[in-house]
């Protein structure tokens, strides 16, 4: 093999024991790029899936406990403080959702949410992956921890 394969096979084993990724994904990303041949024409960022968008929605009732308020207002602070820039253009999108309202029946059913919830729905190729997060309600009494394990989920998922 050619010192150029193997560097690419490295960067490829390198992704999926760090990343997690789904090997057929990565194999499907590297076999539709356009290879010239450069091994040092692709970085391990253009294999891995980066989000168009992510939705950050807190679902809620109309009456709200402390905690049920408090993951809200942490997971907004969060994205204003550390992704103004995503915020500002749209890249990270948060919406608070009052559940128990008609007009919001569609999301609720999107989401599949019950009762008080953060989902995080990351858009790929225009596809959905709505994922809740139940960590954060296990955090809410230290919003240090909090922050800083919501902006390193957010930064995982935009590829930082």
């Amino acid at each position: 093999m050619t010192k150029k394969i193997l560097i690419l096979l490295f960067l490829i084993v390198a992704t999926l024991s760090l990343t997690g990724c789904n090997q057929k994904d990565i194999i499907n990303e590297v076999n539709d790029a356009n290879f010239s041949g450069d091994s040092n024409q692709y970085s391990v960022a253009q294999i891995k899936k980066i989000p168009e968008k992510i939705e950050v929605v807190h679902f809620h009732a109309t009456q709200q406990c402390w905690s049920c308020i408090t993951v809200g207002e942490y997971a907004l602070k969060t994205i204003k403080e550390r992704f103004p820039e995503e915020y500002k253009n749209g890249t990270i999108i948060y919406k608070d959702i009052n559940g128990e309202l008609p007009e919001n029946e569609q999301m609720v059913n999107k989401y599949q949410a019950r009762g008080s919830s953060l989902f995080i729905n990351t858009i790929i190729k225009g596809q959905d992956n709505i994922e809740e997060d139940v960590t954060v309600w296990r955090l809410v009494v230290n919003e240090i921890q909090f922050i800083n394990y919501f902006a390193n989920k957010l930064n995982n998922l935009l590829g930082k």
